[in-house]
C-alpha cells in the first residue's frame, strides 16, 4: 500500500490527538509505515486541533497535502468545514454532528452555519460523508467524553482504513487509562454498530 492519509479535526479538549495517536499505534501493530503530526496544536480547549495520520510504503512527511485526504474525521462540524481543502471526491468525510461554536464567532456576532449548510459544502467536495450523532452515542458509552472513540468505530466500521479493527482495538486498550477503559470500548462499539447496522 503505497499511502492512506487521514485529517483529524477537532477542537481542543476533544481528544483529537489521542484518536489520532491510536489511529497510529494501530498502523504499527500491523507492521505499517506511519507518520502522526499535530498541525497547530492549540490544545486548549476551544482552539483548533488538527492531526494527520499517514500510511504506507510511499508516506515520508508527516504533513498530507490539500486534496490528498482519504479520510476526514471531524469532531465539530465548522472544524470539519475548515479542513476541507483536504477533500476531493474519493475522500471519506465522517463527522460529528455537535457544534461547538469558537469563541471568535460569539465575539463577532457571526452566526454559526446550520448542520443543513454544513453539509451542503461538504458535498461540494465529495458525496461520501456519515454524520454521526456522536454526543448521543458517547452518553450512551457513559461519557460525554468518548466521542472520538465513537468517531473511531465509526471509521474502523467503514472498513475504508488499511488496518485491521483488532489493532485499533489493541492500541486503544494500551492508550487509555484503565479506569476510562470500559467506556471507551463502549463507545467504540456503539461507533462501530452505527454504522454495520445503517445508522438506526
Amino acid at each position: 500500500m503505497e499511502e492512506f492519509n487521514i485529517v483529524l479535526a477537532g477542537v481542543g479538549g476533544q481528544g483529537t490527538l489521542l484518536a489520532a495517536e491510536i489511529l497510529g499505534l494501530a498502523a504499527i501493530k500491523d507492521g505499517l509505515n506511519v507518520r502522526v503530526s499535530e498541525l497547530h496544536g492549540m490544545a486548549q480547549r476551544g482552539g483548533a486541533v488538527v492531526s494527520n495520520v499517514r500510511i504506507g510504503d510511499k508516506v515520508l512527511a508527516p504533513t498530507i497535502l490539500e486534496g490528498q485526504a482519504d479520510v476526514l474525521l471531524g469532531f465539530e462540524p465548522l472544524e470539519t468545514l475548515r479542513n476541507l481543502k483536504f477533500a476531493s471526491k474519493k475522500t471519506l468525510v465522517i463527522m460529528s454532528a455537535e457544534a461547538i461554536p469558537p469563541t471568535e464567532l460569539t465575539a463577532k456576532m457571526i452566526k454559526y452555519p446550520s448542520l443543513e449548510e454544513v453539509e451542503e459544502k461538504i458535498h461540494c467536495f465529495t458525496e461520501n460523508i456519515i454524520v454521526v450523532e456522536a454526543a448521543k452515542l458517547a452518553k450512551k458509552a457513559g461519557s460525554i467524553l468518548t466521542q472520538n472513540i465513537v468517531l473511531i468505530g465509526v471509521l474502523a466500521a467503514t472498513e475504508k482504513m488499511p488496518v485491521k479493527t483488532e489493532s485499533i482495538m489493541e492500541a486503544l486498550r494500551e492508550l487509555v487509562p484503565a479506569k476510562h477503559l470500559d467506556v471507551n470500548v463502549k463507545a467504540f462499539k456503539l461507533g462501530y454498530e452505527y454504522v454495520k447496522k445503517g445508522k438506526n
